[in-house]
């Protein structure tokens, strides 16, 4: 039996599995209806292995990688580029390379630029400086201090500027301490303030539920527009089908989409929220 926490987490691997080529052709498809049109300048503090400013500046925006230099996947970046267009590292080992596929940045790609700095610190960033914040691959959970961290995010949006950010559930939470045999701390959880939960790795993850992700966003100054799963398909129904039918994702991507879904519900929560003017 695979832990809870492999529920998020797919094989470094240049061939996935039928469920993480859905679960990734999901959040692209979820990150590009949110994208802005024009030309906007995004901050990304999303954890290393996301790949969604690389797919901001490749649909034509100027993105600002923030990336913790103690990281230990900073080489999972190496292709981020600096403002002269000039590589900071060469190719990453495989084992580096991040969960969800990252894109082959050509031309259109050219708005990055690669800031090295705590992604929950972002004082060298001065106020109101960027139209959105990307705050992805399970920042506000990996970074305990979450007030903190979108307290800076909220001071570095401009006035109506979003944030598009994805947390560790609640529902996930409660599996990984019903794999770990916690089963006493289960009866509170729900309502708990802050819910930090033993990876399996060592280290802790932020849990949240609908209200408590809603309270840390208001307690910033931001409004919360919608909350929902990441998926709502289950891993055993989306293999089934893209065994019978490969050729299915695309369908099974709008479907899901277009998923009417409790918001409490999936192992992540995608969260978007706006600083009001």
């Amino acid at each position: 039996m695979h832990h809870a926490a492999t529920a998020i987490t797919a094989p470094d691997t240049d061939h996935l599995p039928a469920y993480w080529q859905f679960h990734d052709a999901v959040a692209q498809a979820q990150l590009l209806a949110w994208l802005p049109r024009g030309r906007h300048t995004i901050v990304d503090v999303s954890g290393p292995r996301s790949p969604d400013g690389e797919l901001a500046a490749m649909a034509g925006h100027h993105v600002l990688r923030v990336i913790d230099p103690t990281a230990s996947q900073r080489a999972a970046d190496a292709d981020w580029t600096d403002e002269r267009g000039t590589s900071e590292e060469g190719p990453p080992p495989k084992a580096a390379r991040p969960a969800r596929r990252r894109l082959k940045g050509g031309p259109e790609a050219s708005g990055r630029a690669l800031l090295i700095g705590e992604p929950s610190r972002l004082s060298f960033l001065p106020d109101e400086c960027a139209d959105d914040v990307l705050a992805e691959d399970r920042a506000l959970s990996t970074h305990l201090g979450a007030e903190a961290m979108i307290a800076e995010i909220a001071r570095v949006l401009r006035p109506a500027g979003r944030v598009l950010a994805c947390v560790d559930s609640l529902v996930l939470g409660m599996a990984v301490l019903a794999d770990q045999n916690h089963w006493a701390h289960l009866v509170d959880l729900p309502y708990a303030e802050v819910v930090l939960v033993p990876w399996p790795d060592g280290t802790i993850t932020r849990c949240y539920g609908p209200d408590q992700a809603r309270e840390l966003f208001t307690g910033a100054g931001l409004t919360v527009n919608w909350i929902r799963p990441r998926t709502v398909f289950s891993e055993s129904m989306v293999t089934h089908v893209l065994r019978r039918d490969p050729g299915s994702l695309a369908k099974l991507v709008r479907a899901e989409l277009a998923a009417r879904s409790d918001e409490s519900l999936g192992a992540q929560l995608v969260i978007s929220a706006v600083k009001k003017g």
